[in-house]
């Protein structure tokens, strides 16, 4: 963004070059861009996130169920949290096999993972299902879905930001390739009678 500074200090300079000018023209469209529509596509996204995950929260709020389970047996082995948008994440889970009721009444048995450290046989604990009685995760929550639209939000506008500043470094590029192009051009008509006395140079 240094040559923006050269857009107002050369305008009336003899030496300025027309890619020098066009440099600065594109540094300051540049500016412009990334002060405009990385704001605007960062809203976008995150509107569009948070519309769609509020409405996948709504979904999964009524379509998950807690219901209560009864250990059968301990299966062995403690593992870490499945659900990384739980609370207890770093909670040791047991893995048990647990005898638990549907919400449409359908009685259910299956291996699970219960938040117990010692599960023995008669041990209650809570349990995600579906409808049917299927285990489910943790339903996602409004304001784990508001991060995450943020997130998305903030993503896009660096994304926009940075696609403006490539296309105008790729500009650039071309820019200075044209200007070494020139000067070869100037060497060439120049030739082997450069600097000697008598060429009118």
């Amino acid at each position: 963004m240094r040559a923006l500074s050269g857009l107002w200090r050369w305008r009336h300079n003899p030496l300025r070059r027309a890619t020098d000018t066009a440099e600065a023209w594109l540094a300051l469209a540049a500016l412009l861009l990334i002060a405009v529509a990385a704001p605007v596509a960062g809203c976008l996204a995150g509107f569009t996130a948070q519309d769609s995950l509020q409405r996948s929260v709504r979904h999964q709020q009524h379509a998950r169920h807690i219901v209560t389970a009864t250990v059968v047996r301990d299966l062995g082995g403690a593992l870490p949290e499945p659900d990384p948008e739980s609370s207890s994440a770093r909670e040791a889970r047991s893995r048990v096999l647990a005898d638990w009721t549907a919400p449409d009444g359908t009685p259910r048995r299956g291996p699970v993972l219960a938040d117990l450290k010692s599960p023995h046989a008669g041990d209650h604990f809570r349990l995600w299902t579906d409808p049917h009685g299927r285990i489910a995760t943790r339903p996602l929550d409004s304001a784990t879905a508001t991060t995450h639209a943020v997130l998305a939000g903030f993503g896009a506008a660096l994304l926009t930001a940075a696609l403006v500043e490539t296309g105008r470094r790729v500009a650039v590029w071309r820019l200075v390739r044209r200007r070494y192009a020139g000067w070869d051009q100037a060497w060439d008509r120049a030739g082997p009678d450069w600097g000697k006395a008598g060429t009118g140079i």
